[in-house]
């Protein structure tokens, strides 16, 4: 170790020992290697001089961007934060107050559009107010994780506004429902963010958006619709069952199932068609092709129907009536609400059990000759509640117990006031029933009997005010049904009648108007006079069956038959009865001709040439039964839908 040291110091010092002889230069080279490593280590400073200035310089250039971006991105956070809360500030600043009456169609109670209770410069001030000074973009479990703020500034250089315009749809308040409104806002929003090193951006974004308010009921409700506003309905037509009879049929049209046609026969349909299945059904020969078109054609041959008001396809079904409850009921309460969820009048009672002897007795029901309606039952008779000479207050129609056959007539009174007359027969017992429309009274005579003249008729109270409307419900099977003669009147003008039976209906012969409501060669088109029409709108014909089937047969010899009036064979109880339900021919008719409108669950072939519907789009019949559709509540305040389309328009970013 000591001989190493010494060796280092000789070469520093260029010296060494002698060996041998010494060198005649010797020390010309002292100190060269000193100065070689002071060299070394200047060079070496420096360098690392150099790199501490360079990593620091690196350090504050990413702390200034860091905070530079963090800051921007609080700026922008603060504008979607702040552009929401204006949609939002306008959402609860419109009143729907001016349109309380929209439904599913539109707004047709609107006297103006939608306001806003607040206008923009005070819905821009409570947003500045909210977020006028800064707000952490971070809170709850975040907190403290980002420390990041905005402003939603307005200072001079920075500043905020916005404008709200209202487009409505031109002449439709009031009158064509409106189904939405739509603003139009324009705005600028400044924000200033900052982040924890006290690093500021200012971000400013100028856009709009389309703001709309479309209809949205908070509750539907089911509301009745008769059955009586369909020139046909069909509680049931499964695909392919067989082609309808052509003919001229106006009047809404509308089958839980599928239309089918034939070719070779003119179908003319003046209103809308509609249908529950997606294709339509078109027959050529046996062979039937589904469609979803208005028309087909096939080897050469086309069936093309006239829609004359539009065919739609894939619609909701419509549910069935319960039963004929509500025209049973009617008879004793002028109302028809046994069948409802509870008794008319009453919301606390529950629904009555069906009918029985014993409530037909307690309602007070008498024969002509006086013999009030036995607790035990009957098996025939014609019944109406009253007492004495008078008629009960609630009195809603006439009952019959058992089959019987009717026949409807129209005349006048001694003082030349108008009559309904019905003539009813059961075996060899005729039943005389004439309401003076007019004069407040019904005349009942029972055949070898004297008459019994009652004060009162009997009425629809279901309505306001209470109209002339009788209900005749025969428990039991109606074995004939017609007027006096072929093209003789049998319904008076100003007169509404419905006639249910518990069984089949046979119609035997025409049952036609005193005034036609329209004429057999263009629906929709009234007959009668000036004068008169009044009186020739109310007149109403309904013709009922919950289980059996309407018969057709004409006595003429043309083998035409009229009927005016709705014909309804349906009821849910249908279902399970595939036979019945629907309308069938005996014989054979030639033309048949019906001004109202044709109802049905099932659809069965009829030997029938020409079928043709007129309907007259009147009132329903009284106690007539109905489906149940589900509509907006109008009566609930609406809430509306909101939707924006926005669109920014510029976004310009500087620092502070």
């Amino acid at each position: 170790m000591t001989g190493m040291m010494a060796e280092f110091r000789r070469q520093l010092t260029g010296r060494r020992r002698p060996a041998g002889r010494s060198p005649a230069h010797g020390g010309s080279q002292s100190g060269i290697a000193l100065i070689i490593a002071l060299l070394l280590l200047s060079l070496m400073s420096v360098l690392g001089i150099v790199m501490m200035v360079s990593v620091n310089s690196d350090t504050l250039i990413n702390g200034y961007y860091g905070n530079y971006r963090g800051s921007f991105y609080a700026a922008d956070s603060g504008l979607n934060i702040a552009r929401q809360q204006l949609v939002n500030n306008i959402t609860t600043s419109v009143s729907m107050t001016p349109c309380s009456s929209w439904s599913t169609t539109g707004a047709t109670g609107c006297t103006s559009a939608p306001l806003l209770t607040t206008n923009a410069g005070t819905i821009l001030a409570n947003l500045k107010t909210t977020y006028g000074s800064f707000t952490a973009l971070n809170a709850g479990q975040g907190a403290n994780s980002w420390h990041e703020w905005f402003e939603i500034a307005d200072n001079g250089t920075c500043v905020d506004n916005a404008t709200i315009t209202q487009t409505v749809p031109a002449g439709t308040l009031g009158t064509t429902p409106v189904t939405s409104f739509t603003y139009q806002v324009t705005y600028t929003l400044c924000s200033i963010g900052q982040a924890q090193g006290l690093q500021r951006v200012t971000t400013t974004e100028t856009g709009g958006f389309t703001y709309t308010i479309a209809a949205n009921s908070k509750v539907t409700v089911d509301t009745v619709e008769s059955l009586s506003n369909f020139g046909a309905f069909l509680g049931s037509y499964p695909p392919c069952l067989g082609p309808l009879v052509p003919g001229t049929m106006s009047g809404n049209m509308y089958a839980n199932g599928a239309w089918q046609f034939e070719p070779g026969g003119s179908y003319i349909f003046t209103n809308q068609v509609s249908q529950t299945n997606a294709d339509a059904d078109f027959w050529f020969g046996s062979n039937c092709i589904q469609s979803p078109t208005a028309s087909y054609t096939h080897n050469g041959s086309t069936i093309a129907p006239n829609f004359e008001g539009g065919f739609q396809l894939g619609q909701p079904t419509k549910p069935l009536p319960a039963n004929d409850f509500n025209q049973k009921w009617a008879v004793l309460d002028g109302m028809g609400c046994g069948e409802g969820s509870n008794i008319c009048g009453s919301p606390t009672s529950p629904s009555p059990p069906t009918i029985t002897a014993s409530t037909l007795h307690s309602y007070g029901l008498t024969t002509a000759t006086g013999t009030v309606y036995p607790t035990s039952g009957a098996s025939s008779g014609v019944y109406l509640p009253y007492t004495g000479h008078t008629l009960s207050p609630t009195a809603g129609g006439i009952y019959v117990e058992g089959n019987a056959a009717l026949k409807l007539s129209t005349g006048t009174d001694a003082s030349n006031n108008p009559t309904q007359i019905y003539t009813i027969t059961q075996g060899s017992t005729v039943t005389t029933i004439t309401i003076n429309t007019a004069g407040n009274t019904t005349t009942v005579q029972q055949s070898g009997s004297p008459a019994v003249v009652l004060t009162g008729y009997p009425q629809n109270l279901d309505v306001s005010p209470a109209q002339q409307g009788t209900m005749i419900y025969v428990n039991g099977t109606i074995t004939g049904l017609a007027g006096p003669a072929q093209g003789v009147p049998a319904i008076q003008n100003n007169y509404q009648t419905t006639i249910t039976a518990n069984g089949n209906v046979d119609i035997t012969g025409d049952l036609i108007y005193a005034n036609e409501r329209v004429t057999l060669t263009a629906a929709d088109t009234p007959t009668c006079g000036t004068s008169s029409t009044a009186a020739c709108d109310t007149q109403e014909l309904g013709i009922f069956t919950a289980t059996g089937n309407i018969n057709l047969q004409s006595p003429y010899s043309n083998k035409n038959l009229e009927v005016d009036g709705s014909l309804a064979a349906i009821s849910s109880q249908c279902v399970s009865l595939p036979n019945s339900c629907g309308f069938t021919v005996t014989g054979s008719i030639n033309t048949f001709n019906n001004v109202g409108g044709q109802i049905q669950y099932n659809i069965f072939s009829a030997n029938m040439n020409t079928e043709n519907t007129y309907f007259d789009g009147s009132v329903a019949p009284p106690f007539f039964p109905s489906t149940t559709m589900s509509a907006v509540d109008i009566t609930t305040p609406l809430a509306p839908t909101v939707t924006t389309t926005q669109q920014r328009q510029s976004w310009i970013t500087s620092p502070q």
